[in-house]
């Protein structure tokens, strides 16, 4: 396992900060078989602070081919397209996008063309994309559509497995955590389960959080000395002249791997303990914050399909699955509140002081505490 990010910044591991469980080999969501993380980063100028993540389920080749999957959503102030579906049908089979919140659009139909230009016999039915967001708006001039499809595309296609960046990339470019720099952060855990070794990866683009929250493994943060401009209330003023916004205003989304075999609602069930992950790094779910959740199974490779059917039922036309006992389902709960703990740790860890809209910074946490 790597204890530093693609860049060489250190992950949270490598400070000696100690986390529960037995993470996979690459201590990602990527490490789940299958599964490709892709980034755009767009850095321009003093205003420009933004980005696209891409997460492939089955990878790019594997687009259209159905998960089982479900979403949850702790505080509704966000966004995540497709979930409508999903909640219906129980399966994914599109790519997920997660960008800032005025580029959804953009990014939605650039999944569109890419599944078009790629695979025209998925496009011949019905695209339902998803795509999550999260505000930038503090570094990012937000309200400049800079996000295009071709950068919903470029994700898509740097998709990649194995080690991947976290902090200030892709979508998590210009989001800030707990009122630190924050961003993309992802960790994994393995279980095992009678034989064979399954394991549960989380990615996170954390926006959430007011300072005095903040505790890491149980320590406090609420003594730190690094300045919060985010906190002052004046720049809110003069740019929207109205009242700032609460401490704790923000978004997270979280996207829940496993290539254990699940039904959607033992995927739904994973997704409802994601907030208990983030509560042991202390936010209490701000109204103001968007804080969906998506987790998936990349097991039952055929089954959860909704293709339009041909021909009449034969005797063997039938969607057959494997599922883990709901019984024995602990063990993959534990694993996913670890992984998501770490993975927002991560996205605070790996990350520099950032200056962006109009003069506004936000600085990282401190690696020396």
């Amino acid at each position: 396992m790597s204890s530093a990010s693609p860049s060489g910044l250190p992950r949270a591991r490598a400070l000696g900060i100690e986390f529960p469980g037995k993470p996979g080999t690459h201590n990602a969501i990527t490490d789940v078989p299958g599964v490709e993380v892709g980034y755009v980063t767009k850095i321009e100028g003093q205003n420009i602070r933004t980005g696209v993540t891409a997460i492939l389920p089955r990878g790019k080749e594997g687009v259209g081919s159905a998960c089982a999957a479900a979403f949850y959503s702790l505080n509704g102030n966000g966004e995540m397209t497709g979930t409508i579906w999903i909640e219906e049908s129980g399966s994914l089979s599109m790519p997920i996008l997660i960008t800032n919140t005025h580029a959804v659009g953009q990014v939605h139909s650039g999944v569109i063309e890419w599944v078009v230009e790629n695979k025209p016999s998925v496009a011949a039915q019905w695209l339902l994309p998803v795509v999550a967001e999260t505000w930038d708006g503090y570094l990012n001039e937000i309200n400049k559509i800079v996000i295009t499809k071709d950068d919903a595309k470029k994700a898509i296609n740097s998709a990649a497995s194995g080690l991947i960046e976290e902090g200030s990339v892709g979508g998590g470019t210009g989001m800030n955590c707990y009122q630190y720099k924050g961003g993309s952060g992802t960790s994994s855990r393995s279980v095992k389960y009678a034989d064979k070794n399954y394991t549960v990866g989380a990615f996170v683009q954390a926006n959430f959080g007011s300072r005095e929250e903040l505790s890491i493994r149980g320590v406090s943060i609420d003594h730190s000395l690094t300045p919060n401009p985010i906190a002052h209330l004046d720049w809110f003023e003069k740019d929207q002249k109205r009242t700032g916004a609460p401490g704790g205003a923000g978004s997270v989304i979280v996207i829940i791997a496993t290539d254990a075999p699940l039904l959607p609602l033992q995927c739904k069930a994973l997704a409802k303990r994601v907030p208990l992950g983030l509560a042991r790094t202390g936010t209490a779910g701000s109204h103001f914050s968007g804080d969906i959740f998506l987790a998936f199974s990349a097991a039952n490779k055929g089954s959860f399909a909704s293709n339009f059917p041909i021909g009449d039922a034969t005797n063997t036309d039938f969607d057959t699955s494997i599922s883990i006992p709901w019984g024995r389902m602990d063990e993959f709960y534990t694993a996913t509140v670890q992984a998501v703990e770490e993975a927002v740790i991560n996205a605070l860890v790996v990350n520099k002081d950032m200056e962006g809209r109009d003069g506004h910074k936000s600085y990282a946490l401190k690696l020396d505490w």
